[in-house]
Parts: C-alpha cells; structure tokens; sequence
C-alpha cells in the first residue's frame, strides 16, 4: 500500500455463506491462492490507506488458511440477515481520516491493483461522492463511496448494497470506463468458478 492524495478504505466483504455454491467459497483454489486471499493481496498491492476484511460465515477457518497480514479483519455476526450488515460493519471500522470507502467483494480475485487504482485515480480528480466502473456499458464492482454519503449506507439494511443509493444520487455519480470484464465477474454457482479458473489461464 502507497499513499494517494486523498485516504481511501477498502473495505472487503466477504462474510456470506455462498448457500448456492455448496461449500466455503472464500477458501477456493485461484492460482497459488485462494479467491479471498487473491482479493486481499490484489488490495494490499493498490494505493488503498487501509484494507478492512469483514468476515461471517466460517470466520475461524478463514482466517486459519488466509494471510490477512496488513488489514484488519472484523466479523460480522449477523451475515445471515443481509450484505448490509456486512457494509455497515466495514464502514464502522473505516479510520475518521479516509476521505472514501472502495466496497470490494471477496469473490472478484480479477479486480487488480491497478483496476483499484483507476478507481482511485478517478475519485481524486472529481468532485463526485460516487464513482462506479463501467465496462462495456455494463456496471460492476468495486464502487467508491465518499465518507459524505456513509451515512446512508449505515440506514441500509436486508440484502442491499451501495447500488440503492445510484438512484437517490444518481447527479452525483462518475462513470469510469474500465477496458477489463474483471469488474463483472464473480463467483455465486460452481459454474461461475469453473468458468473463472478458465479465464484465469488464457
């Protein structure tokens, strides 16, 4: 992690028990790694101020398996009720100092260092509280969110994420064009792994 003008948290979510994957999909094979731990090292390689891992599901075991050296790893007991738990507790342990939060999700091991700090790059240089990637003409993660709108965030709740707030502020939002399907993948179903363990080698 470097410095950047501004402070930026990223905050990981990946408390979720991936019901429809039918095993801890946090600790899945991805290269030498896992698809968490690939998440994490992506994070720690980027201009991020600091890096706050939520964790649920299989917390104990996770963090037996993964390095999580260099961030800080809270938990999220009530993950069963929704993404907006876990969003909430990250954005509780952000640092007063950091300027924006990144929302990085812990099965999107593509998005790299330097797709987070295009991100990054972009937020420094507008004035907009909101700033999403855009590949394609489709939308994808990670989303940064300045520290302005966290208190939004924090009145969310059931299985919501940032994106309802795109409408609300919707003249409030930068589009960055990012030339990488990275942005879109994700892994929910095996079939998502498999396909993914597949781009990984071409």
């Amino acid at each position: 992690m470097s410095s950047s003008t501004q402070k930026i948290a990223g905050v990981i979510l990946a408390a979720g028990s991936a019901s429809r994957m039918g095993k801890t999909k946090q600790l899945l094979p991805f290269g030498k790694n896992t698809l968490l731990g690939q998440v994490v090292q992506n994070a720690g390689e980027s201009t991020l101020h600091e890096i706050i891992v939520v964790l649920g599901h299989c917390a104990d075991e996770i963090e037996k398996v993964i390095d999580f050296s260099g961030a800080k790893v809270v938990r999220n007991t009530a993950y069963s009720k929704g993404q907006s738990t876990s969003l909430i507790k990250g954005l509780e342990n952000v640092s007063s100092i950091c300027d924006a939060a990144i929302f990085l999700l812990g099965d999107q091991p593509l998005v790299t260092a330097a797709i987070i700090n295009r991100l990054i790059d972009a937020f420094e240089t507008s004035n907009t509280p909101i700033v999403i990637p855009y590949c394609n003409g489709k939308r994808g993660n990670p989303v940064i969110i300045a520290t302005s709108l966290f208190y939004r965030l924090k009145s969310l709740s059931g299985d919501t994420g940032p994106r309802v707030l795109f409408d609300e502020f919707k003249d409030s939002i930068l589009k960055v064009s990012v030339p990488d399907e990275a942005i879109l993948i994700d892994v929910d179903t095996k079939d998502d792994y498999e396909k993914l363990i597949l781009k990984q080698f071409k």
